[in-house]
Order: structure tokens, then sequence, then C-alpha cells
């Protein structure tokens, strides 16, 4: 299985890339993990930003696989258990999918463009997280849903 997070920006917080990293090394057994960072427009002009957004979508469409199963965190996503989560990857494999994409917008959230080639809108939360904090959350329950699907113990 192929799995890559697609995500606008880059991380800022050592504490976060820290614990990115150490998911990243703990997937290995379990998937192929990448990363792909797009860089974020500068917000010159509150008024612009819808532009914005498309500007970032195409960078993000750019790097999106034909046959990938693309997921969006979107905040009227679906909102999963960490169990359910891991049932949903489980059967998005078990159509013979080999890769997944999951993307992660920026400051402005994400264009209506991409929004539009998810095959499932996920949100973690009605709360609002920062973009580097959801990189680090979605990174860590990925590793979770391969744990569960595995039948190892992962938290006690």
């Amino acid at each position: 299985m192929n799995v890559k997070i697609i995500a606008v920006g880059k991380i800022k917080e050592q504490y976060l890339k820290d614990a990115i990293k150490e998911y990243e090394k703990r997937l290995l057994p379990f998937c192929s993990f990448n990363i792909i960072e797009v860089n974020a427009e500068q917000i010159l002009d509150e008024s612009l930003c819808e532009k914005y957004k498309e500007l970032e979508a195409d960078k993000i469409l750019q790097q999106i696989k034909q046959d990938s199963f693309v997921i969006t965190l979107e905040i009227k996503g679906k909102q999963f258990s960490s169990e359910e989560f891991a049932e949903k990857l489980k059967e998005i494999a078990n159509c013979g999918v080999n890769d997944i994409t999951f993307i992660i917008g920026g400051a402005n959230g994400l264009h209506e463009k991409v929004s539009a080639k998810a095959s499932l809108k996920l949100s973690f939360s009605k709360m609002t997280f920062t973009h580097q904090m959801i990189r680090m959350i979605l990174t860590e329950q990925i590793y979770r849903a391969f744990k569960i699907n595995n039948n190892e113990k992962y938290h006690r």
C-alpha cells in the first residue's frame, strides 16, 4: 500500500517535525509512506483568498496520481472513531486500491476543485486545529489504523 499526504505549507515547530518523523518510521513495516509539501501562497490581500486557494489547488492537483483514492481533510467531512477509520482503510484496500492520497489544505482551506477530487471527505473534529498539528495527528492515526488492522497492540 502506498500512502501519501499532500499538505500545503511547511512544518515550523520542531516538536511536530519530531513526532511526524517518529510515526513515519513506525509506518515503514506497513506501507510506503511519504509527505509532499506544496508551498503556501503568501496572503497579501485578504479579498483574494479564493484566488490563493486556487493557486494552491493547482499545485496540489499536480501531485495526485490518476488511480489514487483521494481523501481530503475538510471541516464538513465524515468523522470516524480510530477503529472506524482503520476499517475504512481496510475496506479501501480490499477494493483493490493500492494508492491512497490524503490532502491537507492551507490556511484558507481547500479550493472546490480539490474537494471535488475526493473519494472521501474526512474531518477529525468540529474544532479548528493548525495545519501543522493536523499533519501530525493524521500521520499518527494512519499508523494507529495499520496497528488495529494487524491486530497489534498500540496503546496501554
